[in-house]
């Protein structure tokens, strides 16, 4: 029998958006479906957006929450009601192609099978398109060997150690993410305490417990770049400070604690122009782990500056 999917899909105010994500889910060429949407106390008309496009369609349940809890409550409610045996996560504002739960399903079988793995974490490859017309491959971590296993996903999400070899892609991010239902209970679901980067705590805590993380190479989904409140840098800094503070414990252990509470704010600097800022902490990072400091600044710089000059231009 073929395996049910859980397709989960978080809603807040995106009425004008939250269509295109419906659509894709049921356009999914997977025949054991079920899609679950959690509409996390929307002030717009995204209910009743969803209840339209679930009209005749018996896959498709509506979870409303009586008051906006973020995004970790709202994924963990998906956790806690999916029947599937297997989670796939599409955002709100995104469009995944029809093959995205198969190819996933697919690989997620594969590697199982030839390693013995328990806990499996596969990501899906994609597209962001940015309003100026830029278009950014996003290659998933795993997507080529070697994967990317256990306590390297931690260090480089938390430091930028781990394995230099191991193929990281872009990141960890929960929108590109299925998995069996198990993995995620394994862990407890997402921390409701995170308002952002609840997706890389998330991996972080797989990967201490000796998760492996796979891709797929393939294009399954495209992302439309948006700005909002919740994406804000300060929200961003805030998020980054405290998950260096709950894995300080593991971070004290390679003594790394001070460096990844202090890189976040390197990183503010640069996107809110403050170089004073930036320059003083430059400093301190430079005056305590030189190496570590100038080696992680060298591999990233150049291709962060690159990014944003093309996301500027509008080149593709």
């Amino acid at each position: 029998m073929v395996d049910k999917v859980t397709i989960g899909i978080l809603c807040y105010n995106a009425a004008a958006m939250i269509g295109r994500a419906i659509f894709s889910a049921k356009a999914q060429n997977w025949d054991n479906l079920e899609i679950l949407i959690v509409d996390d106390c929307s002030s717009d008309t995204s209910v009743e957006v969803i209840k339209k496009f679930a009209e005749g369609d018996k896959r498709i349940k509506l979870i409303q929450h009586n008051e906006n809890k973020g995004a970790a409550a709202a994924r963990n409610t998906v956790i806690e009601n999916a029947t599937g045996s297997f989670i796939c996560f599409f955002d709100d504002d995104d469009e995944s192609l029809p093959e995205r739960v198969a190819t996933q399903h697919a690989r997620i079988a594969s590697y199982e099978s030839k390693t013995g793995a328990q806990y499996v974490l596969c990501y899906a490859s994609g597209t962001r398109v940015y309003p100026s017309g830029y278009k950014k491959d996003l290659i998933a971590i795993g997507a080529h060997d070697p994967v990317p296993v256990g306590e390297d996903v931690a260090a480089r999400q938390l430091y930028y150690g781990g394995n230099k070899d191991a193929f990281y892609g872009f990141g960890t991010p929960t929108c590109a993410l299925m998995a069996r239902t198990e993995t995620f209970k394994h862990v407890h679901g997402f921390n409701e305490g995170l308002k952002r980067a609840e997706d890389i705590d998330l991996a972080i805590r797989l990967a201490l417990q000796g998760a492996h993380f796979i891709g797929c190479h393939e294009k399954l989904f495209i992302q439309y770049a948006t700005e909002s409140a919740d994406k804000s840098y300060d929200r961003n800094l805030e998020a980054e400070i405290k998950l260096a503070q709950l894995h300080k414990d593991y971070l004290r252990s390679v003594g790394l604690y001070s460096y990844a509470l202090n890189w976040p704010k390197l990183r503010y600097a640069h996107f809110t122009k403050q170089y004073g800022l930036f320059l003083f902490t430059l400093l301190k990072l430079v005056l305590r782990h030189p190496v570590k400091t100038l080696s992680h600044l060298f591999a990233t710089g150049p291709q962060r500056l690159k990014h944003e000059t093309a996301m500027r231009g509008g080149r593709a």
